[in-house]
């Protein structure tokens, strides 16, 4: 659903004073000014106001707001049907086992508020989504289509990963320098094609770490991770039935592999029964001074997603009895995980690293090994060779829709 002209609808708590509109001028009055006591499209206060309406509407009739996440709300009746309405500004998707209570939920909406019912879910924000006997299928190649257009690529010569293996680009680069707006145009639009395109993360990472004064090589591996879109752009990821949904995550980080201040990479990806529902690929803050710790580093920041998510499934009816699995490929990370007595080796590493273990200890993540070349998150570590890639593109749910 849509609500039409949603910031008209707050109403403002603080004092705003606008000018007479022009044509609606008192001739009496001139000097004197409006009031508003509800909010209009360009104030700054507009968002906050529209929040506050449609949460206050949400509350009086008998939702429940996420506290992990504040635009998720949930309705559950005694009978056991439960609703489960997401806002992002004015747009608004909603599920749940209950069709009577859908349809009392369009029709309360549809009495407060203007609204549009654009019915069964098939694109949003940008995201088209294909529901089928088979599962759900998410992509974006109508925006990766404008987006090649924009950039003019849409006819390059297309390759087979987004990044040249073992690449190591430089901020210190001696090539000429680029266009620092076009660059980060490219960049940011690239960005938000990872929403369903996890196999473009770690180069689109890359890349983004030389906003500052881009240089002809960076804009170069731009322009190949372009070409590697026009080969995949009816790519997506595909969530397949299952009976179970079970929460896996997949951990992982290079070792110093930032060519200027020898930074470690972490990486994870999390998926529940099939495709890969979260995914990161970040610099970590700072130099590991081994694999061990970079891998220890990586296991803290994935297992703080694991928590998240572990709280998120349930607010939306699946709970995690069992601790979430998390695999890892270091097994002295996976021991540094499990055993505080390391403290020899560890006590450089700083504190909030070693949340991990609470997390282990209270039975909400194991920690297990996996081998190399089962490790998924691999691919959000480094760039890797057109097999390796292929094989764990794969793994992540991206396939051709």
């Amino acid at each position: 659903m849509d609500v039409k002209s949603a910031f008209l609808n707050g109403y403002l708590e603080e004092e705003v004073y606008v000018e007479q509109p022009p044509g609606y001028v008192n001739n009496r009055e001139e000097h004197k000014v409006y009031r508003l006591r509800k909010a209009l499209y360009g104030l700054k206060q507009a968002p906050r106001a529209w929040y506050s309406r449609i949460d206050s509407f949400f509350l009086k009739n008998g939702f429940k707001r996420c506290p992990y996440e504040h635009t998720l709300y949930t309705k559950e009746a005694e009978n056991g049907n439960f609703l489960i309405a997401c806002l992002y500004v004015d747009d608004l998707i909603f599920t749940g086992n209950s069709v009577i209570m859908g349809n009392d939920f369009k029709r309360s909406m549809m009495n407060e508020f203007e609204m549009t019912d654009m019915g069964l879910l098939h694109y949003f924000l940008g995201i088209e989504v294909k529901q089928t006997n088979e599962g759900i299928v998410i992509s974006q190649q109508k925006y990766a289509k404008d987006l090649l257009k924009k950039f003019k690529m849409d006819k390059a010569v297309p390759c087979s990963t987004p990044m040249e293996a073992n690449l190591k680009l430089r901020i210190d680069d001696e090539s000429e320098e680029v266009d620092a707006t076009l660059y980060r145009s490219l960049v940011g639009s690239l960005m938000y094609l990872t929403a369903t395109r996890p196999d473009l993360m770690f180069s689109i990472s890359m890349l983004s770490r030389f906003m500052t004064s881009p240089k002809k090589s960076h804009w170069e591996a731009g322009k190949r991770i372009l070409r590697y879109v026009v080969g995949t752009i009816d790519h997506g990821i595909h969530y397949k039935k299952f009976q179970e949904s079970i929460l896996i995550g997949y951990s992982d980080s290079d070792w110093g592999g930032d060519a200027d201040n020898h930074k470690s990479t972490s990486g994870y990806v999390f998926n529940v029964g099939s495709g890969a529902v979260s995914w990161s690929s970040k610099k970590q803050p700072v130099v590991a001074l081994s694999t061990t710790e970079a891998e220890f580093i990586a296991l803290c920041v994935a297992g703080c997603q694991t928590l998240w998510l572990r709280w998120m499934l349930k607010e939306l009816k699946c709970s995690q009895e069992e601790g979430t699995v998390l695999y890892c490929d270091n097994n002295s990370a996976i021991a540094l995980s499990k055993n505080p007595v390391f403290h020899g080796r560890s006590k450089h590493i700083r504190i909030k690293y070693h949340y991990i273990r609470d997390l282990v200890k209270d039975g909400e993540v194991v920690v297990k090994h996996c081998k190399t070349q089962h490790q998924i998150a691999d691919i959000f570590t480094k760039a890797l060779k057109t097999e390796t890639f292929v094989k764990l593109k794969e793994k992540l749910g991206v396939t051709q829709v």
